[in-house]
């Protein structure tokens, strides 16, 4: 018995993996649940929409089991593919880690995930002076405001535009916000905007990510009544342009339109502001701790929202 026991112990301890485990099929697997989608998948590993399905059904054979059922337009996964998922994903993300400590890209690269908007206006108008500052590192950008999981090691940090209230979350402000009133100059001459009262003969331009206009209107005594608000969108950068070109009034971030205010495009059309409770914070992992790599970035970005807040007098 003894013998037994301590034959079984050795196996264990000296585990070998499958010769004919399926690790291409089990990488697209990974993608294709992150993605949720064959051709984004596809796209995420350089390869075709065809070769993922190839590999998933592959993984199928493998496995006994079905992972997926078949949309027209999405593959929705089964109850033992998100088990099966929970489990292999921090096998795929330790062999990740394991690469890059030897490949020596851990220790100059940064995950980042971004808010789209803020990625294309904030960020974007300030990378030439990060990448000058800090040439060695290196970024994996991802612009999504969806909520990041830091557990599944897949991002070092994120900015996100929230009441900063999360207690799983190590929470820094980075800017605080608020939002204004905006249009292109030609806007305001054609409809001969001067006060808020001649809003009222104009097109208010609505974002999902920044709907507050009944809070602002109401800041400033005025309600809906007899506007037009027929023009609505998903993203913000959307409704901006749309107001760039004359397409009305935008309420917004004045962190998403510096460029715009910059170049002439846009002009803000009233001093009035409304604070929405939401800010631009900096969040990472309280449990996990931060890289060499990712604490300069993060020491960077909010010095540079310090000198800008400053050279405001916030």
């Amino acid at each position: 018995m003894v013998q037994i026991i301590c034959f079984n112990a050795m196996k264990e301890n000296n585990y070998i993996m499958r010769s004919d485990t399926p690790l291409k099929a089990i990488a697209c697997f990974d993608a294709v649940m992150q993605t949720g989608s064959a051709v984004l998948a596809a796209q995420q590993l350089f390869v075709t929409p065809g070769a993922v399905g190839q590999q998933i059904r592959k993984l199928e054979e493998w496995l006994g089991l079905s992972l997926f059922v078949r949309n027209v337009r999405k593959l929705q996964p089964t109850e033992e593919a998100l088990r099966y998922w929970e489990q292999v994903r921090p096998a795929l993300q330790q062999l990740d880690e394991a690469n890059a400590s030897v490949q020596g890209r851990e220790s100059s690269q940064v995950r980042l995930s971004l808010p789209p908007a803020f990625a294309n206006t904030w960020f974007a108008r300030r990378m030439p002076a990060l990448t000058c500052s800090h040439p060695g590192l290196k970024f994996h950008l991802n612009a999504s405001s969806e909520p990041v999981d830091f557990h599944t090691h897949t991002y070092d940090l994120a900015v996100r535009y929230f009441d900063g209230k999360d207690d799983n979350l190590d929470v820094q402000l980075l800017l605080s916000d608020e939002v204004r009133v905006y249009c292109s100059p030609g806007y305001r001459e054609s409809l001969q905007l001067a006060v808020v009262e001649d809003m009222a003969r104009a097109t208010l331009l609505f974002t999902t990510s920044h709907s507050n206009w009944s809070r602002w209107l109401a800041q400033v005594g005025m309600s809906f009544d007899g506007m037009t608000s027929n023009l609505r969108f998903d993203q913000s950068e959307m409704a901006i342009d749309a107001c760039c070109r004359g397409q009305g009034l935008v309420l917004t971030s004045p962190w998403l339109v510096e460029d715009n205010l910059e170049r002439g495009n846009l002009i803000q059309l009233f001093p009035n502001a409304l604070q929405t409770g939401k800010n631009y914070y900096l969040v990472c992992s309280r449990e996990r701790p931060l890289g060499a790599a990712a604490q300069q970035f993060r020491d960077w970005m909010l010095g540079a929202a310090r000198s800008i807040s400053g050279d405001r007098g916030g």
